[in-house]
């Protein structure tokens, strides 16, 4: 398989511009939620995949077409369901009688941006076809190696509140996710506003304009690797995570997949404020989100409502911060 082709590197203050004209156009549709937008074109520039967990209704699906459309992407979406295939996510081999071969039909990963809606009701066989596209950037059929689009994006919903005929994640797909976000209920005028645009719209469908494309995307994700993060810093993003496996509340703590998350979404932070440079803070805001999904607690705190975000909130307050400054 060839080597991918790398765009050359944009500078600091042009990926900021850029990322913040496709959160603007994105802010369009989805009202409100500029933080959970900039969550989610800092995981867009740092290459990662993002799992949604929220209740139904909060714009998941179309949160992932509008990044799709203002990223100018190829965007495909896969309703995960009891009898799913995997076949039915790559594609296969099928014999075309009028021609006597074999024709490769590309499923539907074939995309830059796939949604896997509702990921959880397909069963754990389909669930893994997802794990070597997510890593990997390739699928394998009938022994052969194909590549996918660049560049590629998994969004994946699952509903917290519905278990009957459901396969939770196993941890090995759910490490693969570079972030867990939670969308969460507008606010009182956020969702007046929702009703105020649908009636001026006058219809359900937004239209949105494309504000950059696939080139540049991977431009601006080659800039992120230049992004400068501090020894001490990066002491402080093991700090964080090697105190998620002694925390007396954790069974299983954070992989080293999530130091590297952190450090991912960090330089893509500093990226989206136009910074070279990578600030504690940056590391703080992404501590929740970045290593959440990657911790298995005892089983006491099970039914606690937000147990594991109550447990890195006091890892990130009690974890002593390093000094630096700007370089």
């Amino acid at each position: 398989m060839g080597e991918r082709a790398v765009s050359a590197p944009l500078g600091p203050a042009d990926v900021a511009a850029r990322a913040e004209a496709v959160v603007r156009e994105v802010g369009r549709a989805v009202v409100g939620k500029r933080e959970l937008l900039d969550h989610i074109m800092a995981t867009v520039l740092a290459g990662g995949h993002v799992l949604f967990e929220d209740y139904p209704g909060l714009a998941k699906t179309l949160i992932a077409q509008s990044f799709a459309t203002a990223l100018g992407l190829g965007f495909r979406r896969i309703q995960f369901t009891p009898d799913l295939l995997p076949g039915d996510i790559t594609g296969g081999y099928i014999f075309d009688r009028t021609r006597g071969e074999f024709e490769l039909h590309r499923g539907p990963i074939f995309a830059n941006i796939v949604l896997a809606d509702e990921i959880n009701r397909a069963s754990p066989k389909t669930q893994s076809a997802l794990l070597e596209a997510m890593q990997e950037q390739q699928v394998t059929l009938e022994g052969e190696t194909l590549s996918l689009p660049e560049p590629f994006l998994v969004m994946a919903t699952q509903n917290p509140i519905e278990y009957e005929g459901t396969f939770p994640l196993p941890e090995a797909q759910l490490d693969r996710f570079l972030i867990r976000l939670k969308v969460g209920y507008p606010s009182p005028d956020e969702e007046r506003e929702i009703l105020k645009r649908r009636r001026e719209r006058r219809a359900d469908a937004f239209r949105l304009e494309r504000v950059m494309d696939g080139e540049t995307l991977l431009a601006m994700q080659a800039s992120v690797e230049d992004i400068y993060l501090d020894p001490d810093l990066e002491g402080y993003i093991v700090d964080l995570v090697q105190r998620t496996r002694r925390d007396s509340r954790v069974a299983v703590g954070a992989s080293p997949r999530g130091s590297l998350a952190l450090l991912k979404l960090a330089r893509a932070r500093a990226a989206l404020d136009g910074r070279h440079y990578v600030l504690p803070d940056d590391i703080k805001e992404f501590a929740g989100p970045a290593l959440v999904h990657r911790l298995i607690l005892n089983p006491d705190l099970w039914l606690q409502s937000d147990a594991a975000e109550q447990v890195l909130e006091a890892i990130v307050a009690t974890t002593a911060v390093p000094v630096v400054g700007g370089t």
